[in-house]
């Protein structure tokens, strides 16, 4: 099948993962199975959606942004529609660098291994730890990243005890982020230091830039 559930095409600047920074394509996908307490996205959850081809989304990248060649595909939960991989395939055919940002509840065997997976594993202040998926590590490399949105120092430390178990650190980049407005990114920083690893903080840079 060739058809997508969208909920929003857009253009902007990455405010987070491995491209943060940089201009960026993003195709936001329809649809979550998950119900995270604290999710800033629920619109595409629960709003609406547009049907739209994958040769639509190719066109609208390469007409509209040939010399963008990041393009992030986010949700939502992508992996929920099977057209994503396709949509992945054409992609890197036309030689653009992805994202794909999945909550890690979804098995990514089937995910291309050019794909730069960012991955959440859920903490337990989103109500959703449960269905994190640890079977997904074994896919991912250095390239790739683990990323822990929290909301407190429960949020952290249960992080740090999952970082250890899983040999995490030694697998691919592992990020965190302070749930916005929630907790503040100088706590979240400090408590980082303290670990004395090489973790990395972000902050989505959009939301300070006033960007989506």
């Amino acid at each position: 099948m060739d058809k997508l559930k969208i909920s929003e095409i857009f253009y902007s600047i990455q405010g987070e993962g491995p491209f943060a920074g940089f201009p960026s394509f993003f195709i936001r996908l329809f649809g979550c199975n998950l119900n995270c307490s604290w999710c800033d996205t629920e619109y595409a959850k629960t709003g609406v959606f547009q049907l739209k081809n994958i040769s639509y989304v190719l066109s609208l990248w390469k007409k509209n942004y040939p010399e963008i060649p990041y393009i992030t595909i986010t949700g939502g939960e992508p992996l929920l529609q099977k057209s994503v991989y396709k949509l992945m395939k054409v992609l890197l055919q036309n030689n653009a660098t992805i994202i794909l940002e999945t909550n890690g509840s979804l098995s990514l065997k089937e995910v291309p291994e050019e794909v730069i997976k960012v991955m959440d594993l859920k903490t337990p202040s989103s109500g959703m730890h449960i269905h994190n998926f640890y079977e997904n590590l074994k896919y991912l490399g250095k390239k790739d990243v683990i990323k822990f949105v929290v909301m407190n120092k429960i949020d952290f430390n249960w992080a740090l005890e999952i970082i250890e178990k899983f040999d995490i650190l030694s697998r691919c980049q592992i990020y965190f982020s302070p749930v916005y407005n929630k907790l503040s990114p100088q706590e979240l920083a400090f408590w980082i230091m303290e670990t004395k690893k090489p973790f990395k903080i972000q902050i989505q840079l959009h939301k300070f830039l006033g960007l989506k």
